[in-house]
């Protein structure tokens, strides 16, 4: 399944080779793993949790991920998302895009990897010793969405 959210930790390593193996046609593969972070601006967190609507967040990661497929000369794409209550060092998202050259296979992780934090309904709630708020949404996130535009 190309576009999985799901609570469970996921091995970045194991999706890799389930994505890649028997797969000839496959000259590199781009991974990215997204983690939380132990500081955020300025304080420790103890912990995050990430909400989302489930068929919305579905349907969203499903577009951006047709979207790569249409954009760039790859052959496959994974992504994985995750939702509940995470730590710092945890992964939070999964991104791997194979082509047959290297080129386009970083281009639509990187495209993915901007739309997803822009354009994907997940909400982030950090939780630290001075007590937790919700994550706004970056300005810089959004000029990163915008060099992707035609």
């Amino acid at each position: 399944m190309p576009v999985r959210i799901q609570p469970e930790v996921f091995d970045a390593g194991a999706e890799l080779v389930k994505l890649t193996n028997g797969r000839p046609d496959i000259g590199a593969s781009v991974t990215f793993v997204g983690q939380v972070r132990e500081m955020s601006s300025g304080n420790s967190l103890h912990t995050m949790t990430l909400e989302h609507y489930p068929a919305m967040a579905q349907a969203e990661l499903e577009r951006i991920e047709s979207e790569a497929k249409g954009r760039f000369d790859i052959q496959d794409v994974e992504i994985i998302h995750r939702f509940g209550d995470l730590s710092p060092g945890d992964p939070i998202v999964l991104v791997i895009a194979t082509s047959a050259s290297r080129q386009p296979a970083f281009d639509a992780a990187n495209f993915i990897m901007d739309f997803l934090k822009t354009n994907a309904p997940f909400w982030k709630k950090e939780h630290a010793a001075d007590g937790s708020h919700w994550v706004d949404a970056k300005s810089s996130d959004d000029a990163a969405t915008q060099r992707w535009q035609k």
